[in-house]
């Protein structure tokens, strides 16, 4: 099969400074793909666009900064960037790192509005800028990089929990209103994945549980039966496939890339 599977293909992913963006990001432009980095911070961006292969001659990366809780700011940057664009974007990675944990019981209302802009309005200020020209080129792929919660709560997450599953129902929305136009729109769902969100999690449970974070890292991992924790380059292949053309006739799912762990079907 060709590498190059993403070929003249202009794709837009967020969260792409570190972690499961920053690896969908380089697998995209490894795949022939030209990509915009998107996220708050130039410098990691900068960083990661230095990173990005050249692998044909169509292709041109490019970096674009924005905070996901300011969901005015990012409209005002893709809006500037759309006015300049010379070519649509054909794939748009929805991925933005998740709220502190904590008992839903305990959470003030500041923390899901917090949260629902920064992952569903900011989704949403995205999907709406770049689906006009996926619709005149025939083309599109909206794919939300949410979590297995979306399938099964998670401990301790409550509001995380609560805004992943208005994400997963707008996505399934959009999904039934675009399909007639060639654009899919799907859910991968990760589950522990070696990132810094991850990482956050560990040390809050090992200094509530009075535990080292390597025992955190090793009771996570005994929960999976594959027995170990996803990389992030192993999320990325999900999104890149859901992102190609062998993905054609999916639209509106929900991929958990856990191991396994999810005991729901």
């Amino acid at each position: 099969m060709n590498k190059q599977t993403l070929i003249n293909k202009v794709a837009l992913v967020s969260g792409s400074s570190q972690g499961i963006g920053k690896e969908t990001a380089k697998l995209f432009a490894d795949r022939g793909a030209s990509v915009i980095l998107l996220a708050r911070n130039k410098t990691k961006l900068e960083g990661v666009l230095s990173e990005l292969p050249l692998v044909n001659e169509h292709q041109k990366h490019g970096v674009l900064v924005a905070d996901f809780s300011n969901p005015l700011e990012l409209q005002e940057v893709l809006d500037g960037f759309m006015n300049q664009a010379t070519r649509g974007i054909h794939i748009l990675v929805n991925n933005t790192g998740g709220p502190a944990g904590g008992l839903i019981k305990d959470a003030k209302p500041e923390e899901f509005i917090n949260t629902f802009q920064q992952h569903l309005i900011c989704n949403h200020i995205l999907a709406q800028a770049l689906i006009p020209a996926m619709i005149k080129e025939g083309f599109g792929r909206i794919i939300n990089v949410i979590s297995t919660s979306v399938k099964q709560p998670l401990n301790g997450l409550g509001v995380s929990n609560t805004v992943r599953g208005a994400v997963a129902n707008w996505s399934k929305t959009l999904a039934n209103e675009l399909g007639e136009y060639n654009i899919t729109v799907n859910n991968v769902l990760p589950g522990a994945t070696n990132t810094s969100r991850l990482s956050d999690i560990a040390n809050a449970k090992a200094s509530k549980a009075e535990k080292s974070v390597d025992e955190i890292y090793k009771m996570m991992a005994m929960q999976v039966p594959m027995q170990r924790i996803a990389e992030p380059e192993e999320v990325a292949k999900a999104i890149a496939f859901l992102a190609s053309n062998e993905a054609d006739y999916i639209n509106g799912v929900n991929l958990p890339v856990d191991g396994g762990r999810t005991k729901s079907l």
